[in-house]
């Protein structure tokens, strides 16, 4: 399903070169220097590799953030703050805010913007994936699990890695809770929409599916919420997409309940259940189409042209088309006048974010070289005065869609 997912740019940063001159007073200690270096390049270039696979990404990640820790952790045997913290200024841009970079000379500033963007490649590879002509099962699974760990990563950086910022995140930040909150939700309502395409792939009982269609439409309403009060040319189109996924599964909460519904006998209720289906999925087309034409950050989706959308509309007219044929020859019901309450809990397929661990530390980095590092050696006025260097957007891969089979599972 090319063009099902709608995705914000990757963050974009300046080179590092990790030069600290005189401060670095020993070959192991220039040798951490150099592989922060390489290491860091060689992570930024795998975000844009189309070959790059979730092995090659954690070994990046791993050999980057094993050394960048060295910076971070306290190596002296007290709990002080480690030295080299503070010695490196860092440029990165948000995924909402254009080419404008923030900057702060912190090292854990480094760490949760490198993850985040880590992240933003795992949404980015399961959207690539999503699309690919023919679904293999192993790679819906993959799929499944780059948007849970994703969600790890988001939530991890949250709780633990964010809150020792010496400063704050600027409003609209991809580091402030709103915006990481929502992508946190987002992941997992996106992990569960593939449960769902594999449950109704199966045939699996309508009182599953439509239980845990609801539970996703939820999701992406409390994503929609949580943006409400960020600025709009930055959400806006973010917001436009939350919200037609969370009518779309809603239309498919009614259209699966009214099933369970008339499997039940309750013909006028099943009637009413697939009455508010038709709603919701043409409030879901018109959101397309505002989609479309609301300006803002990232690729466009477009979710109104996959047969997968296009099936839901189908599915409603033919079931509730049924019910009332039924109700004219058997069952004679009332139609009610308030739609039923959807007050389900799903019992299974709920995503879970994959919890998210930093690497060990490298060998390299042991006291005995930190103590090699001295800072009364570096140029002051270089430290104060960190070189600008620019910041230049990130060129994504263009990924041209396949033809759409409809399901994420073939």
């Amino acid at each position: 399903m090319a063009h099902w997912f709608h995705r914000n740019p990757l963050k974009a940063t300046a080179p590092v070169s990790f030069n600290f001159y005189g401060v670095a007073g020993s070959p192991a200690a220039n040798k951490i220097c150099n592989d922060l270096r390489t290491t860091r390049a060689r992570l930024l270039e795998m975000f844009t590799d189309i070959t790059c696979n979730p092995e090659i990404m954690k070994n990046a990640t791993d050999a980057y953030f094993s050394l960048l820790q060295g910076f971070i952790m306290p190596l002296d045997g007290t709990t002080q703050e480690n030295k080299m913290r503070f010695i490196q200024n860092f440029k990165w841009t948000d995924t909402l805010q254009g080419n404008t970079p923030s900057a702060q000379q912190d090292a854990v500033f480094e760490l949760v913007s490198m993850a985040f963007n880590v992240a933003i490649w795992y949404t980015k590879f399961a959207s690539r994936m999503a699309g690919k002509e023919n679904v293999s099962e192993t790679e819906a699974k993959d799929v499944h699990r780059s948007l849970k760990v994703a969600a790890g990563i988001f939530k991890n950086l949250k709780d633990v890695h964010i809150p020792r910022l010496i400063t704050p995140a600027e409003k609209g930040r991809d580091l402030e809770p709103r915006v990481i909150d929502a992508y946190i939700i987002q992941c997992q309502a996106e992990a569960q929409e593939v449960t769902i395409a594999r449950a109704i792939e199966l045939k699996h009982n309508a009182t599953i599916i439509a239980a845990l269609a609801f539970e996703t439409a939820n999701f992406y309403q409390k994503a929609d919420h949580t943006l409400n009060t960020l600025e709009p040319e930055c959400s806006s189109k973010w917001r436009k997409y939350l919200q037609l996924k969370q009518l779309f599964y809603m239309a498919y909460a009614y259209c699966y309940h009214g099933q369970t519904l008339l499997a039940s006998d309750k013909c006028g209720e099943a009637i009413r259940s697939l009455q508010e289906a038709e709603k919701c999925y043409s409030r879901a087309e018109s959101l397309c189409k505002e989609y479309r034409q609301t300006k803002g950050p990232g690729t466009t989706a477009k979710p109104s042209e996959q047969l997968f959308f296009l099936k839901l509309g189908g599915l409603i007219k033919m079931t509730l088309e049924k019910c009332q044929r039924e109700n004219g020859f058997i069952y004679f019901h009332k139609v009610p006048a308030e739609p039923p309450q959807l007050d389900m809990k799903a019992s299974y397929g709920l995503a879970e974010p994959v919890p998210f661990e930093l690497p060990p530390l490298s060998e390299q980095c042991n006291p005995e070289v930190y103590t090699t590092f001295d800072l009364t050696k570096g140029a002051k006025n270089d430290k104060a005065k960190p070189k600008e260097e620019e910041v230049k957007p990130v060129k994504e891969p263009d990924l041209k869609p396949q033809k759409d089979t409809g399901c994420v599972l073939s």
